[in-house]
């Protein structure tokens, strides 16, 4: 099975894009396109126009794919707010850290990931000028996906109604918006980990498949939370690592 959207349920279903984002590997845009709800956004997630973010991002290799670790702690969880997000674009190095403020983040289309504590946005539609987006595979393990299924469509974050008024998720924490990475995550006491494989299509038509492997910096720390429900209290949280691989 394919899905394309979150897994957490809203009242508006989001807009899943289809042609002309089967590309084949040709570029799927070029230029930037405005997002809709620029002014609401900033509010909503907090965005500033005077900070850049500094959170390390490392990268292993792991044959021909990645394991990358971000440090998207953004201060804490009541801190978050004052503190910038990490933006990220995938290369055939690594995954890179894009220097660039969160505001001056909305004209770019040099980054394809934006991760700040439990939130991982994309580069288009909602979320940024460019148009990359993803779809989540729930019934493949990372062997099982060599290349992208033929026919696949993916989706770019749409959590903003037309009045601007921001779709929440309905994991019930604050200013979390709907956004097509969600499946990557669950949440009762922690989060936990679903271990989906995602792929991610770039504004280059290329793609890379995508798991979030850990969220907690610690992977015991990790597997208790997926196991009982609950993170154990010296659990570092927000420092990401994501395996990743670019398909042929």
């Amino acid at each position: 099975m394919v899905l394309v959207l979150t897994l957490f349920s809203c009242t508006e279903d989001p807009i899943v894009e289809d042609s002309p984002r089967d590309s084949g590997g040709l570029a799927v845009c070029e230029e930037p396109v405005e997002p809709a709800c620029v002014d609401a956004m900033i509010l909503d997630l907090a965005l500033h126009d005077d900070k850049v973010s500094d959170g390390a991002v490392t990268n292993t290799a792991d044959g021909d794919a990645w394991y990358t670790s971000v440090d998207a702690t953004a201060g804490g969880y009541g801190n978050s707010s004052d503190n910038p997000w990490v933006y990220l674009r995938f290369t055939d190095a690594g995954a890179e850290r894009v220097d660039i403020d969160d505001e001056t983040a909305l004209e770019s289309m040099d980054w394809d990931l934006a991760a700040r504590r439990f939130i991982l946005r994309l580069n288009g539609g909602d979320s940024g000028p460019s148009c990359v987006g993803a779809a989540t595979l729930m019934e493949q393990g990372w062997d099982d996906v060599a290349e992208a299924p033929e026919g696949i469509s993916y989706a770019v974050d749409d959590y903003y109604t037309d009045d601007c008024t921001m779709v929440n998720d309905s994991s019930g924490l604050p200013g979390s918006p709907q956004v097509v990475l969600g499946p990557w995550w669950s949440y009762s006491a922690c989060i936990a980990t679903t271990g989906y494989v995602q792929l991610i299509q770039l504004a280059d038509g290329r793609v890379v498949k995508f798991v979030v492997d850990r969220y907690y910096e610690e992977a015991a720390h990790q597997d208790t939370c997926n196991e009982t429900g609950e993170a154990p209290q010296a659990a570092t949280s927000a420092i990401y690592t994501f395996h990743w691989q670019l398909l042929p």
